[in-house]
Parts: C-alpha cells; sequence; structure tokens
C-alpha cells in the first residue's frame, strides 16, 4: 500500500520565524510510519518545509496528524483528496481530545495511540472495511514503539537528535490537553533499553527529551539517568515544577548530562494556579526552585501562560521583573488558549467567555475569549511588550548567566531577538549545517578539551509536536 502521512501548515505568532518550524521533524508522524512501515510504501510531507502538491499525489490512504489550529487547513487538505478519491485518515492531539470537532471532515477518525489503531486501519482497508473511528488510549510501555529516525530528511531541520521517552502527563492541569478525557489517564514510560537504542542510532552527545513530564514517573527517571550517565550526554527535557521537591534529583539530572529544563511556571499568582489545578506548583517555592537549578549550572527555559483569571495589566511588568531578578535564560510566553476537549474549554462554554470559535486563531497568541480583569487589547498589547522587552539587548545582558554563556547568547540574539536574520543564514546555507555550526560554536567556547556537543543552542520547547504521540 502506498501510505502519506501529512503534517499541515501552521499558523505562525506574531515572534516565529521558520526556525520554529525547522526546529525538528514531527516524531508523531515518524512513530506512525514506525509502526506500519512493513509492506507499505511510506511517504512523509509536511508543509512548514516544503512545497505540497495534493492534486497530484498518489496514495492508497493519506494520514494527517492535527493540532487545533491546522485542523482547519488538514480539512482543506482533506476534501481536496477525498474528491479525488483517496481516503483521508485525521489523527493527532486534536482529534484525540476532541473527536467531535473534525466528524464529518475526514474519512477516518483515529483516536488515541497509532501502536494499537494504525494497524487495524491497513488491515481494514485491504480488506475494503475502513470504520470511521479507531480508538486506543492505553498503552503498556512495552507495546510503544519509537519513530522511523532513518526516514528524516535530515537537511530540512536544525536538529534531528530529539526523542520521547513517554507519553502524557500525570497531572491534569485544566488549560492543559492532559485533561481531556481520551488522554488524562494515559501517562506511560517507554522501556528504558528502547530509549538507549535510539539515542545510539542517532550517534549524538547532544540530546532533547521532548517528553511533556520527564520526571512524571521519578523511579522510571531515576533508572533512566543511572543508565544515561555511563554515555557522557549533555541533554534537555520538560520537567513539572515540583522537580526540586524530590530529594536528590536535581543532583542526578546534573550528573547524568542535563544542561536545559523547561519548565511551566504559567503565573506568578498563587490563586491563579488553583484556579487551573496546577497543584504541583508553587509559587513561594519559585525562587527556590530557580536558585536550585542554576546552582547546578542548568539553564532554565520558563514558561508562562498570560489572561488567567486574576491577571491584570500589572501581572505583564511584575512577571518581567521577576524573570530579570532571576535570569530566567530564555521565556516561553503564551495568550491563555481554550482548547476544546479540556476541562477549561468546557467551563468557558458553560460561562459562555469564548468568543471566537475561528480555530485557526488557537496559536496561543490571540484573544479568543473575554478575560476578567482586563480587555482583550490590554491582553495582546502586554503579551507582545513583555516578548519584546524580555529580549531587549538590556535584559538579555541583565540576565547573563555564569554558565553556558555563549549558548545563552546564541539562543537569546540569533533565534529569539534576529531569528529573521537566522532564517536567511539558514535557506542560504542550510538548516542542519547551521545548527551544527552552533553547536560547535558553543561547545569551543565553553570546554574546549573535552565538548562533546554539549551546550544548548536552541532549546525551545517543540510545541508542534505533542509528545503524547497519537495517530
Amino acid at each position: 500500500m502506498k501510505v502519506v502521512l501529512i503534517q499541515p501548515k501552521m499558523r505562525m505568532r506574531p515572534m516565529d520565524t521558520t526556525l520554529k518550524t525547522r526546529m525538528a521533524p514531527s516524531l508523531g508522524l515518524l512513530t506512525v510510519a514506525n509502526v506500519i512501515r512493513e509492506g507499505n510504501e511510506i511517504k512523509l510531507l509536511n508543509e512548514n518545509v516544503e512545497t505540497c502538491d495534493f492534486n497530484s499525489l498518489e496514495a492508497d490512504i493519506v494520514g494527517i496528524t492535527v493540532t487545533v489550529d491546522t485542523l482547519p487547513r488538514a480539512a482543506e487538505i482533506a476534501g481536496i483528496l477525498r474528491n479525488r478519491g483517496i481516503p483521508v485518515v485525521a489523527g493527532g492531539i486534536q482529534i484525540t481530545s476532541d473527536p467531535e470537532s473534525a466528524k464529518g471532515k475526514f474519512d477516518v477518525l483515529c483516536i488515541g495511540f497509532a501502536e494499537k489503531t494504525w494497524p487495524a486501519i491497513m488491515a481494514d482497508l485491504k480488506n475494503g472495511e475502513l470504520k470511521s473511528r479507531y480508538s486506543c488510549t492505553r498503552l503498556l510501555p512495552h507495546e510503544m514503539m519509537g519513530p522511523s529516525y532513518d526516514m528524516i530528511d535530515t537537511g530540512k531541520y536544525l536538529f534531528v537528535n530529539v526523542i520521547s521517552a513517554s507519553r502524557g502527563c500525570p497531572f491534569k492541569c485544566e488549560f492543559c490537553y492532559n485533561s481531556c478525557a481520551n488522554i488524562r489517564n494515559s501517562y506511560v514510560n517507554r522501556p528504558i533499553e528502547e530509549v538507549i537504542r535510539e539515542i545510539q542510532f542517532l550517534g549524538k552527545r547532544h540530546v532533547m527529551f521532548i517528553d511533556d513530564n520527564f520526571i512524571g514517573n521519578p523511579v522510571w527517571t531515576r533508572d533512566f539517568l543511572k543508565a544515561i550517565r555511563p554515555m557522557k550526554l549533555k541533554w534537555q527535557a520538560a520537567v513539572s515544577a515540583n522537580v526540586a521537591d524530590i530529594p536528590g534529583l536535581l543532583d542526578e539530572m546534573k550528573e547524568a548530562g542535563c544542561k536545559g529544563l523547561f519548565i511551566g511556571f504559567e503565573t506568578l499568582s498563587e490563586a491563579a494556579l488553583k484556579g487551573v489545578s496546577k497543584n504541583q506548583n508553587s509559587v513561594k517555592r519559585y525562587e527556590r526552585l530557580v536558585a536550585g537549578i542554576h546552582k547546578r549550572g542548568i539553564m532554565i527555559n520558563a514558561s508562562f501562560v498570560f489572561g488567567l483569571d486574576g491577571d491584570t495589566p500589572d501581572t505583564f511588568r511584575h512577571t518581567l521583573d521577576w524573570i530579570v531578578k532571576n535570569r530566567i535564560e530564555t521565556v516561553t510566553s503564551h495568550i491563555l488558549t481554550p482548547y476544546p476537549g479540556t476541562q477549561q474549554h468546557k467551563d468557558m462554554i458553560e460561562a459562555g467567555r469564548i468568543v471566537n470559535f475561528n480555530q485557526r486563531d488557537y496559536t496561543t497568541s490571540e484573544v479568543v475569549y473575554t478575560p476578567l480583569s482586563m480587555t482583550a487589547e490590554e491582553l495582546k498589547a502586554g503579551y507582545l511588550k513583555l516578548y519584546k522587552d524580555i529580549y531587549s539587548w538590556k535584559n538579555i545582558l541583565r540576565r547573563m548567566p555564569a554558565h553556558q554563556k555563549v549558548g545563552y547568547l546564541l539562543f537569546n540574539i540569533f533565534y529569539r531577538k534576529y531569528g529573521h536574520i537566522t532564517e536567511k543564514v539558514c535557506s542560504a546555507i542550510g538548516y542542519s549545517r547551521v545548527g551544527r555550526i552552533c553547536e560547535n560554536l558553543a561547545c569551543h567556547f565553553t570546554r574546549r578539551k573535552s565538548c562533546l556537543n554539549s551546550v544548548t543552542v536552541f532549546s525551545a520547547p517543540l510545541s508542534t509536536d505533542k509528545c503524547t504521540t497519537v495517530g
């Protein structure tokens, strides 16, 4: 069978460049490819990095991965292909969290994990018995599969050394996809030996773990850290803010080569945290958490969400002051977005607060609901100004860390502040080449004698590819 797997074009936020979409390939689609590769001819298409002609595409079946903001484009692609008699399967985080939003737009909805849905889809296709829905929302560790790394066109991306060691998250924050009914009980770690085999296949000492929560099961995490310590890796991961409350874990992470952590701080308001059920966070312990991470020479990518109930126009200045005071190395900020299927979306629908149902605008850079303590215009303006202020020359210098200075400057200047110039350089000489150059530069200036591709360069969270790998 000829199978084509498609990633639709996403809408950029005002501060984004092509560096965001060229950061790394979609592990979700690569996992689907691995699940069904035996006996099938598979082609991967990514509208964000290449031109795709769907009017002449040949396939027996097409799979499209869908996020809420790409659902309209995915439906357009499906319409073209379905008119030509090609069946289209839609999967991904949006289909799993809110399948009703895609009803009638595709031939098949794939809800949950690819490992148990796609084999059934392919078998039914061959027998002429294709169903409209396939679902699997629970997996055992030994049932999980990794991506087909050998299918990546490495020249299209800055990095391919991305690993997913788990699916889901044990916490159920109300604004997060992990609060959705089809996802909330799906947290599972992959077998350690399989993750290590993937690291060895990639052949890199610098690795990015893109799990929703790398420490969701601390027992697994500790066993994994012990296993990779002899490999002398340098790596980054996303963790929950309770990492400092687990005795000794930060030391074990440092010893195993951790160089950067993405953490969802979200807000400096304790009441706002409780309002979205983010109970693993404690604002009063934030500074101790930051100090403990920095003490171990680890950089922080802090995530903040603006527009939570209780946020006011003063929230932006207060947050900026805290970021600069604590020398947070980089910040990922979002406007609160009520994703369909989440508890927050249900609550806002009931309260009549959602005013924009155009899914293309659900990019976390648009205001699609009615804020409580400021206007939509104040929220949007404050969000954009905060980003500009964080990456001003003054605040880049004020936030300068005592460690990994070259990696810090490369990221803040060439990715965040002047990404539009860097993307032109990438277009001229190649994205993968620029990625290697940046790694080598950081490596040369940080530890000339024993550097092993070690420093975080472009370590922004890969938000376009959710770590809960769904069909």
